[in-house]
């Protein structure tokens, strides 16, 4: 590996000193995420093992190569956007979810080993919109129309 000065590079490259990320809403980074699952709706993606079982420190760790987590953090946009890495706690910053939100989307409990794509992307689409996906919801949807 050769290395240069940075006034060596100049000649071959224009230097931005003061790198800026790109600016996007919450909700553009939740619809970014989702249309990124959606280019691959049955797709199996992995789930996190048990993440309410965690604690806070242990949660915010957990990570799967190939997860929805991963499919965000794959897009170049989103790490432009400022996504760090494919962490649970990572995900939780980013896309500024609760914990109950991001556990809906990824957890074990609600699919085993893996989920679809297209399944995460309407979980995460649900979240835009404010509709709670879970076993209640659902069983009241059931009931109530």
């Amino acid at each position: 590996m050769k290395h240069h000065t940075r006034e060596q590079l100049q000649v071959f490259a224009q230097i931005e000193p003061d790198y800026r990320p790109l600016s996007m809403s919450r909700r553009e980074r939740l619809e970014r995420w989702a249309e990124l699952l959606e280019q691959s709706p049955s797709r199996h993606l992995a789930t996190l093992y048990e993440t309410e079982h965690q604690s806070a420190t242990v949660r915010d760790t957990l990570r799967s190569d190939g997860s929805p987590i991963s499919v965000a953090f794959e897009d170049t946009m989103l790490r432009a956007a400022g996504m760090e890495n494919d962490t649970y706690g990572e995900a939780l910053r980013f896309f500024e979810l609760r914990d109950w939100q991001l556990h809906g989307v990824i957890c074990y409990c609600h699919f085993g080993a893996t989920v679809n794509a297209q399944t995460a992307a309407e979980l995460v689409r649900s979240i835009l919109t404010g509709e709670r996906s879970g076993l209640f919801a659902r069983l009241r949807a059931l009931f109530i129309g």
